[in-house]
Parts: C-alpha cells; sequence; structure tokens
C-alpha cells in the first residue's frame, strides 16, 4: 500500500458519519400499552376473576412491558422529535409503574391505608384521585390528537372515559366488581383495540407487508 493510499483510507475514516437512521418507536409504545390495558381491563370486566378481585398477574406486565418498555419507547420519540408520542408514552409508562408500586407489597402503599383509625374509605378514595388525575391529563392528551388521525383521537377518547369510569367506581365507595369499574373495564378493552389498530398501523409499511389499514387523517387549517 502506497503512503497516498495510506493518507485516502485515513481521510475517509476521519471523515463526519452520516446521519443514523431511528426506527419507529411508536408501534413498540402502542403495543405495550395496549397489552397491559387489555389484560387489565379483562379483569375489571370479570374474565378470568371475578370483577374487583386480585388483579397481581398484571404486576410484571405493568413493570416491564407496559411500564419500561413504555418508557423508553417515549425516550426514543424524543430523538426522533415527536413531542406528543414521547409526552404520551413516557408518561403512561411511568402511570404503569406506579400502578405496579400499588399492587407490590414491599412498596407499603395498601397497607398504610389499612389501619384501624383509618377512614374505611380512605384507599379508595385514594385510587379514585389517582385514576382521575389520569383522567384530566389523558384529556388534555385527547385534544391534542383532534388534527392527527381518527384511530388516535378515538383511542385517547376512549381512555379518558376509561380513567373516569373507573376513578367514579372508587369515589363512589361501592362493591368490588361495580358498574362503573365494568364499564371502565369495558371501555378498556376498547381502548386497547385501538391502540393495536395504531400499532398495526405503523407496523404496516410498504417494505413489510402489502397490507394497509386506514387512521383516517382530521381535517387541516386552510392556511396549510
Amino acid at each position: 500500500m502506497s503512503l497516498e493510499d495510506l493518507k485516502d483510507s485515513n481521510h475517509r475514516g476521519n471523515a463526519p458519519a452520516g446521519p443514523v437512521a431511528v426506527a419507529n418507536p411508536g408501534p413498540l409504545g402502542l403495543s405495550a400499552f395496549a397489552l397491559t390495558t387489555f389484560v387489565l381491563s379483562l379483569f375489571n370486566v370479570g374474565a378470568g376473576v371475578p370483577s374487583g378481585g386480585p388483579v397481581q398477574v398484571v404486576t410484571g406486565l405493568a413493570c416491564f412491558y407496559g411500564g419500561i418498555t413504555q418508557m423508553l419507547a417515549g425516550m426514543w420519540e424524543f430523538k426522533v422529535g415527536n413531542n406528543f408520542g414521547a409526552t404520551a408514552f413516557t408518561s403512561y409508562g411511568a402511570f404503569w409503574l406506579s400502578y405496579a408500586a400499588i399492587l407490590i407489597p414491599g412498596f407499603g402503599i395498601v397497607p398504610a391505608y389499612e389501619g384501624a383509625t383509618i377512614d374505611p374509605h380512605a384507599l379508595d378514595n385514594a385510587l379514585g384521585i389517582f385514576l382521575l388525575s389520569w383522567g384530566f391529563f389523558t384529556f388534555i392528551m385527547w385534544i391534542a390528537t383532534l388534527r392527527s388521525t381518527v384511530a388516535l383521537s378515538s383511542m385517547f377518547f376512549v381512555l379518558t372515559l376509561t380513567f373516569f369510569f373507573l376513578a367514579a367506581g372508587h369515589l363512589a365507595h361501592l362493591e368490588a366488581g361495580n358498574y362503573p369499574t365494568r364499564v371502565g373495564g369495558g371501555l378498556g378493552i376498547v381502548t386497547a383495540l385501538l391502540a393495536w389498530y395504531n400499532a398495526a398501523a405503523g407496523l404496516y409499511v410498504p417494505t413489510a407487508t402489502f397490507v394497509r389499514l386506514p387512521v383516517g387523517p382530521l381535517g387541516r387549517t386552510h392556511s396549510e
């Protein structure tokens, strides 16, 4: 190899690298949200276990798939410059992690409400406020989807109702398996199916499959 060849090789080695392609993290985040929501919502409607019964089997999903995986998708959305996706996935990933913490005895959350001197409805009130607050946040997120697609906007709208019905079941101090909780579970199932649909629409690209899923783009302003 000549001296000129070495110089040319060194020049190529020091050349700035081109832009690194980043995959779309949306389908991953939506899938993590969908599956975790689907399983818990089935329990809320009484499928497999009585509505209002133990739901600890969802703890692993809430920690690792709905929680950590979805938060990672949120971080990757920051990388691709999607502010909405980053906010949504990071927030709902944190929701599932916080929900898992409630179910994990080591955090001591539920036992803290079981003292004899505590209002017997204290835990219900706390869970109701927790879910109601997430309903308010989801409503804000829904407003941000009104110029996106029908599929995405519908998902956030139904999720808003899901949180409100689940919150009502706790704040009304009703028995386990009550009507609002069952309705919230049914709405959660619809939310999960819509999330899976949105995930599939993002996965079904021309380079992967001939299947296309319409998402229904919403209207734009005349100035655009």
